[in-house]
């Protein structure tokens, strides 16, 4: 039976077995799971960093973003959590699915570039911890 509506639980570690309609948030490990909300029973797991999907809180209620697309489950399905709804989308095709595979894993590639970036070699925090004591 399709869900309509999700209830945020957080917690420490994501449970092994997940209750129909209740999207698990583990902020400790940056992950939220749920049951697909098609109902077939499918885990769907969401990595919430930069590049994949955002976990938005507003007074209790809760949304991800991007969209959902289960394109490695035999529903394909495609929905939006907002504000603790679910708002279906629409299906895609063989080729819009490959279409945003190939968008997903640049944007990821992009994140990880950045993150790259901003991270400093051992050696250069040598040096600038060298520099601080002139």
């Amino acid at each position: 039976m399709k869900v309509s509506s999700i209830t945020p639980q957080f917690v420490d570690r994501i449970p092994k077995t997940l209750e129909d309609g209740v999207l698990y948030i583990s902020e400790k490990y940056s992950t939220a799971a749920h049951n697909c909300c098609c109902g077939c029973k499918g885990k769907v797991v969401t990595p919430l960093k930069e590049g994949r999907w955002i976990l938005k809180q507003n007074k209790g209620r809760v949304s991800l973003v991007p969209s959902i697309g289960n394109w490695s489950l035999a529903c394909q399905s495609h929905y939006w959590i907002e504000n603790n709804s679910v708002r279906w989308a629409t299906k895609f095709t063989h080729s819009q699915i490959e279409a945003n595979r190939t968008h997903d894993r640049k944007v990821l590639e992009a994140a990880h570039a950045e993150r790259r970036k901003k991270e400093r070699t051992l050696w250069q925090r040598i040096v600038d911890r060298i520099k601080s004591w002139f």
